[in-house]
């Protein structure tokens, strides 16, 4: 089934992004790594005008629910994975696709969608068994992490 143009999403909104290692490959193999991701992220965020509600980095892929504008949402992500994946392949002496295709991107249609999206975003290290509990994975957080978390 073809994807559908995010031209369709609204053009403001909350949206659950979610990018991926080229062949599911590690995209943060050391904690500078993740350093630096969050960081990016960070400065992305003031950039774009993204208000970040949960994110949660894993081994290979990680998750944004974002409240921003549609077209925002792509700059960023641009950005953030083109600065990211130049910087990591320096690192590593890699040279090519850091990332699996574009980014992926769902709208989330309502609070209570955004509540359960986020307790997903956040319970990903748990279900891959990586921590007992959302609240002991160091590399997630979000504006509400709390809030959402136990709403």
């Amino acid at each position: 089934m073809a994807r559908l143009p995010r031209s369709v999403l609204p053009e403001f909104g909350f949206f659950h992004v979610v990018s991926r290692g080229v062949n599911r490959t590690a995209i943060f193999l050391a904690d500078d790594d993740r350093h630096l991701f969050v960081g990016l992220l960070n400065r992305t965020m003031r950039r774009c005008a993204w208000e970040c509600h949960a994110y949660c980095l894993m081994g290979n892929h990680f998750h944004l629910v974002l409240e921003a504008a549609r077209d925002d949402v792509s700059g960023g992500m641009q950005r953030l994975n083109g600065i990211y994946a130049q910087n990591f392949n320096a690192c590593y002496g890699r040279v090519g696709h850091l990332f699996q295709n574009r980014f992926g991107v769902r709208l989330v249609e309502s609070e209570h969608g955004l509540a359960g999206t986020c307790r997903y975003v956040f319970d990903n290290p748990v279900r891959a068994g990586l921590c007992d509990q959302p609240e002991d994975w160091p590399w997630s957080g979000g504006r509400e992490h709390t809030a959402l978390r136990w709403s």
